[in-house]
């Protein structure tokens, strides 16, 4: 995924989606994040090497190359694991920093960049779920991505088991890393076999915190359009719901508008492990007709429903809960402030976890037994 350049690099996670209400089956997902830079840089947080886990959008686990140690950022994960499981963590976080060391390095003579300038190199790694009422679980996807300096870098193919090399520097590791079909083999049984173990072990795990069900709270309001001379820009926001699945509509006289006329935010996280949602459309200014809006979730037993007459509305903005987009280090999002280049993270690293690595083919579990090089 590709971010539009910035003297910000923002990386933020965005997580996949749980379960719509009414439906037999809930989705989950289990993602490692990793970001390397090239070399330290002086800002608060930031690090050259972080690596985190990521259960249904909540942090499970997190390493970076300062402390050098994997903790746990649950409660149910520093109660259900043991502590070797922390101690094996915790040496293979060390391990794969120093292959992110060796790797940056890599890529950067082979795209002829400086070491004066800030690199930095991503992987995003996991697998997705959906798990039905009966206790049935059905893969969905494996992703295995990697990413350098704001774009795609490599991936996964998980259905014909190659790697994809969307730019030219990356078509000799394509070739290379094709080229032993065990490796393939095994990163698509980690995608579609450990991985999955991992997460339905971990949803057990942890089944009270994350099968807690948060209803939305629903808004409607507007105010004349920015742009469009005698039309009402129209919001419907819903927020403070958990989990994140949920289906929102605006509605004319009872009928849906064509989402084609409708911007959305998408959903996004809270400041409270909540999501919020909203989206807009433009409507005349004067226009006798009633407009309302209808949220479908999990936590309803029917749609929940807001309308909103011919005046303008008047709710106040304290109302409204800020997505949080920019947190801390230690939770979903990295951000790397830089001065001489406009350097953009392509999205949120993702990896392995059980503390293999998808490269350990070794019984020994030595990690990362490929790298970029020829």
């Amino acid at each position: 995924m590709k971010l539009s350049a910035s003297p910000c690099v923002i990386v933020l996670c965005a997580v996949w989606v749980r379960t719509l209400g009414g439906s037999p089956s809930e989705k989950h997902s289990l993602f490692y994040i990793y970001s390397a830079l090239n070399k330290d840089v002086d800002l608060p947080g930031i690090h050259q090497f972080t690596a985190l886990g990521l259960l249904d959008d909540r942090e499970i686990d997190y390493y970076n190359s300062k402390e050098q140690k994997k903790i746990p950022k649950q409660s149910w994960m520093m109660e259900k694991m043991q502590e070797d499981y922390w101690e094996k963590g915790t040496q293979s976080r060390k391990s794969k920093e120093q292959w992110f060391k060796v790797n940056v390095e890599i890529l950067m003579k082979r795209m002829n960049h400086s070491d004066q300038d800030l690199h930095v190199l991503q992987w995003r790694h996991g697998c997705e779920i959906d798990e039905f009422n009966n206790g049935t679980v059905t893969f969905l996807k494996g992703i295995d991505q990697y990413s350098y300096d704001g774009s795609d870098f490599l991936s996964f193919d998980n259905s014909h088991r190659v790697w994809v090399a969307p730019v030219q520097a990356a078509e000799e590791t394509k070739r290379k890393w094709d080229g032993v079909a065990i490796l393939n083999q095994y990163t698509q049984g980690y995608l579609e076999k450990e991985c999955v173990d991992w997460l339905t072990k971990f949803m057990e795990y942890g089944k009270e915190t994350l099968r807690k069900h948060s209803p939305p709270a629903l808004y409607m309001f507007a105010k004349r359009s920015r742009v469009a001379p005698g039309k009402l820009t129209l919001t419907c926001l819903a927020t403070g719901f958990y989990p994140k699945d949920v289906v929102m509509t605006i509605r004319k006289s009872g009928t849906a508008i064509p989402e084609h006329l409708v911007t959305s935010s998408g959903v996004r996280p809270n400041e409270d492990a909540t999501f919020q949602m909203r989206k807009i459309v433009d409507i005349p200014e004067k226009e006798n007709v009633q407009y309302d809006c209808s949220v479908t979730h999990s936590s309803l037993k029917e749609p929940k429903i807001v309308q909103w007459g011919e005046a303008p509305d008047t709710t106040p903005v304290a109302v409204i809960v800020i997505v949080a987009l920019l947190i801390t280090a230690g939770v979903l999002c990295v951000i790397f402030v830089l001065k001489k280049r406009n350097i953009i993270g392509a999205g949120c690293l993702n990896g392995e976890d059980s503390d293999n690595s998808e490269y350990s083919l070794a019984p020994t579990g030595n990690d990362f037994t490929r790298n970029f090089s020829e």
